[in-house]
């Protein structure tokens, strides 16, 4: 079963966690966002669905930026916070459906549809936080350390 994000764009692109993880060579933070999102898998399998809502309408760069897995959004007339709320409230699945923001008043109206939310830097940093983890567990120690351990460890405890 493959979850669908919802991204409030801009409250991503002004998180500080942003601007430490994006790549500089990308100048229209637009694009860098989607690139994040992409390269950094922070929406976990790639089955999982992104619509990433920017306030506003499309530059020329933006136009055909939606890919199968990621669709970009632009609010137009509206507030990107009301275009997020539209889109929420209209899947069948609430309970699938996370929406990424810390806007207050965004993230009380998608929990009243029994939608999941995140805060930005939670949806930033987890995937850190799991590659940290795995870095972790991948640091084996060899044969040679393993017996030098077993050796100390057998001097302490029996004597």
């Amino acid at each position: 079963m493959s979850l669908q994000y919802i991204i409030d764009g801009y409250n991503l692109i002004n998180h500080p966690h942003f601007v430490r993880r994006s790549n500089k060579k990308i100048k229209n933070q637009r694009l860098a966002l989607l690139e994040l999102i992409k390269s950094g898998r922070l929406t976990g399998s790639p089955k999982n669905k992104v619509i990433v809502v920017f306030d506003g309408y499309p530059g020329l760069e933006e136009e055909c930026v939606s890919n199968t897995t990621v669709n970009v959004v632009f609010s137009r007339s509206q507030t990107a916070d009301e275009r997020i709320k539209i889109i929420a409230e209209k899947f069948a699945n609430p309970k699938n459906t996370i929406t990424v923001s810390d806007d207050k008043e965004l993230r009380l109206c998608v929990r009243s549809f029994k939608g999941r939310v995140l805060g930005v830097e939670e949806f930033i940093c987890s995937k850190e936080a799991r590659e940290s983890r795995d870095d972790e567990i991948k640091a084996e120690l060899s044969f040679s350390q393993k017996d030098r351990i077993d050796q100390e460890l057998k001097k302490l405890w029996l004597k």
